[in-house]
């Protein structure tokens, strides 16, 4: 504990730069699975391989992809540009699926409705399938950065600054109390973007709560009555 205190202000300057890899990367595999997913949905015979070979990504070992990137990148190893590329592509593995399921679990009716009224098919779906689909999206991107986060604590092994320098250093140092504040920091940083999230959700949602309300008002006036 005592090396905890004395180092916080080292362990919150690796928090910050753990996030700064997490964040751009969480951000840029939401916004690129959207559109692969609307591709996947769209065009039905491609779909299955569009969301394997996606998915496959996953299974790519994280720490040669962080050596094999500045290959194809030109940029130094210890740059952290192959980090948030690796975060994405890891990401995009994670999310597409969950992006495809989601915006496909709109109901065919209220598509057909949306088309009566006059909407284009972007429109539409600005207006109609991406609103309904934001509980399964967020769903997925909750599982997304919480392994994304996860992740970013490979990079030190390359000697990039996160809260894997934490391992690395408690490891080579035998500093017990090192590798225990990375384990809980970055459980932390993961549980704090969980929430965020939900709360994101209930926010952007509001319709789906007042559905449940009444829903659970109508059920609980009926056991009334009976």
């Amino acid at each position: 504990m005592d090396w905890i205190i004395t180092n916080h202000e080292h362990i919150r300057s690796l928090a910050g730069a753990h996030m700064g890899l997490a964040a751009p990367a969480i951000i840029a595999a939401f916004v690129l699975s959207v559109p692969i997913a609307v591709l996947a949905n769209r065009y039905r015979r491609p779909r299955t391989a569009i969301l394997t070979g996606t998915g496959l990504l996953y299974a790519v070992p994280s720490l040669p992809l962080f050596i094999l990137l500045p290959l194809l990148l030109g940029t130094g190893v210890r740059s952290p540009v192959n980090v948030v590329v690796a975060l994405t592509l890891f990401g995009l593995a994670l999310m597409v699926r969950s992006a495809a399921d989601a915006l496909d679990s709109v109901p065919d009716s209220i598509k057909l409705s949306a088309a009566a009224q006059g909407y284009s098919p972007a429109g539409r779906f600005f207006a109609v399938d991406l609103p309904l689909a934001i509980p399964a999206l967020i769903a997925g991107l909750r599982v997304m950065s919480v392994s994304t986060i996860s992740l970013v604590t490979v990079s030190a092994v390359l000697g990039v600054s996160s809260l894997g320098s934490l391992f690395t250093d408690g490891f080579q140092r035998g500093i017990v109390p090192s590798i225990i504040s990375g384990v809980i920091v970055t459980a932390a940083l993961a549980l704090i973007v969980d929430q965020l999230l939900v709360l994101a959700g209930f926010l952007l949602t509001p319709w789906h709560h007042a559905g449940k309300a009444k829903k659970a008002s109508t059920s609980s006036k009926g056991e009334v009555a009976r």
